[in-house]
C-alpha cells in the first residue's frame, strides 16, 4: 500500500513549486510574486521577478525584478540576459543575475556570498527572499534580505497542499496557470529603500506565481493578510478571462485560511459572483453548501502603473495599490440559518486590475 511521507504531509510546499519552462521554444513566461506588510506604519512592499522566453534570442526575451514600495512608489531593474536565470524545477528557489563579478553558471549563494559578489539581481525560495536593484538614470535603489516562516500554503494545515486553479491546471489546458505559494507567513529582515532602512520581525508575508503561455486578456486581484483585530487569517481572491485550448472564459475565486482551516471559494464547488470597478472598488460574493464570504475593497488612491509579461514583451498592463480597505464577513450555513463566522477589515489589502477592456463595470457569475 501506498504511504504518503510524513514530513511530506507536514510541508506546506504547494503544487507548481517549481519552475515550468520546459525547454522549448513556445512562447513562455513565469512570474513570481513575494510580499512583506508592515503594519506599524502601515505599509507594504511588493516584490515581482518574472522571465519571458527563457530560450533565449527571441524579441522578448528577458527578465526583471520589480519592486512597490512605501506610498505605492515603484522602482524597476531588467536583466536581458536569460542565461544568468535559474530555477528549480523540483521546489520554490530561483534567481537572477545582472551585475556581478561571478565567471560561473548562476546557482543559489549563501546570502553573505550574495551581498558580497551581486551587484544588481535577486534569489528567492519559500524560506528567503534577498536581492539589490537600482534605476541607472534616477539611482533610486532597494536593496532587501529577509527569511520567511511559511503557515499556510493553499489548503488545511497538516494536509497536503492544493493547486489554487485544480486538477486541471496541471495540463496545458489553461492559459495562464496561478497558484498561491503562500497564503500567510511571517518575515524578518530589512528592507534598504533608497537609504531608509526599515526593519522587521514577524510581519505578515505572501507569495503566489503564474505562468504559461499568455497572459489572461482581463484580471482582478485582491489579496489581504493582515487584519486590525484577526490574527492569522488571509483572503485572496482573483478572476480573469482566460485562454482555455481555444476559447475564452471568464472564472474566479475566493480562498480564506483562518484558525488552521481553509475556505475554498471556486467555479467547481460554489457560485462565485463579482463587481468589479474600472478602478475603485472590489466587491465579491460567494456561497456553497456550507458557507457564505462576501467582501468589498476600495481605493481612493490612483495607484500605480506595473510592468508584466505579455505578448507585447514586458509592458505597463496592470494598475495596483497596497493600501486599499476592505470589509470581509464569511458565515457559515446551516439549513435556513447562518452564522457569522467572522466580521473584520483591514486599511492594508492589495488591490490590482489588468489587461483591457476596463471602459466599465465587470460584473458576472
Amino acid at each position: 500500500m501506498f504511504s504518503i511521507p510524513e514530513n511530506f504531509l507536514n510541508s506546506i510546499q504547494t503544487p507548481h513549486s517549481g519552475y515550468h519552462w520546459d525547454g522549448s521554444s513556445r512562447r513562455f513566461f513565469e512570474g513570481w510574486y513575494y510580499r512583506v506588510t508592515l503594519p506599524d506604519i502601515g505599509q507594504t512592499f511588493a516584490f515581482m521577478y518574472s522571465i519571458q522566453d527563457p530560450i533565449g534570442g527571441k524579441p522578448y526575451s528577458g527578465g526583471a525584478a520589480q519592486v512597490l514600495g512605501p506610498e505605492d512608489e515603484y522602482l524597476c531593474r531588467t536583466f536581458p540576459d536569460v542565461n544568468k536565470f535559474w530555477a528549480s524545477r523540483d521546489m520554490l528557489a530561483l534567481g537572477h543575475w545582472g551585475k556581478t563579478n561571478l565567471q560561473v553558471t548562476p546557482f543559489y549563494l549563501l546570502p553573505s556570498e550574495f551581498e558580497h559578489h551581486i551587484q544588481q539581481g535577486y534569489q528567492a525560495t519559500d524560506t528567503l527572499n534577498q536581492g539589490i536593484i537600482s534605476d541607472p538614470a534616477t539611482g533610486n535603489y532597494c536593496r532587501w534580505q529577509y527569511e520567511i516562516k511559511p503557515i499556510y500554503g493553499w489548503g488545511n494545515q497538516n494536509s497536503i497542499q492544493q493547486s489554487t486553479a485544480g486538477c486541471l491546471s496541471f495540463l496545458q489546458i489553461f492559459e495562464p496557470g496561478w497558484q498561491i505559494l503562500m497564503a500567510h507567513g511571517l518575515a524578518s529582515g530589512f528592507i534598504d529603500w533608497n537609504g531608509k532602512i526599515y526593519e522587521f520581525i514577524n510581519v505578515p508575508a505572501y507569495g503566489e506565481k503564474n505562468w504559461g503561455g499568455a497572459f489572461p486578456q482581463k484580471w482582478f486581484w485582491l489579496n489581504c493578510n493582515y487584519f486590525d483585530d484577526t490574527p492569522d487569517l488571509a483572503l485572496t481572491a482573483g478572476g480573469g478571462k482566460r485562454g482555455v485550448l481555444w476559447w475564452m472564459e471568464s472564472v474566479a475565486m475566493i480562498g480564506i485560511h483562518y484558525q488552521g482551516k481553509f475556505y475554498e471559494f471556486v467555479p467547481w464547488n460554489s457560485q462565485v459572483n463579482w463587481d468589479i470597478q474600472s478602478w475603485g472598488r472590489w466587491q465579491m460574493q460567494a456561497k456553497n453548501s456550507n458557507y457564505e464570504v462576501e467582501f468589498r475593497g476600495i481605493t481612493n488612491l490612483s495607484g500605480t502603473l506595473l510592468r508584466a509579461p505579455t505578448n507585447q514583451g514586458f509592458t505597463f498592463c496592470c494598475r495596483d495599490t497596497m493600501e486599499g480597505k476592505l470589509d470581509l464577513e464569511l458565515r457559515e450555513l446551516t439549513g435556513s440559518k447562518s452564522k457569522i463566522l467572522l466580521k473584520t477589515q483591514s486599511n492594508l489589502c492589495g488591490l490590482e486590475i489588468g489587461g483591457d477592456g476596463w471602459e466599465n463595470i465587470w460584473q458576472s457569475s
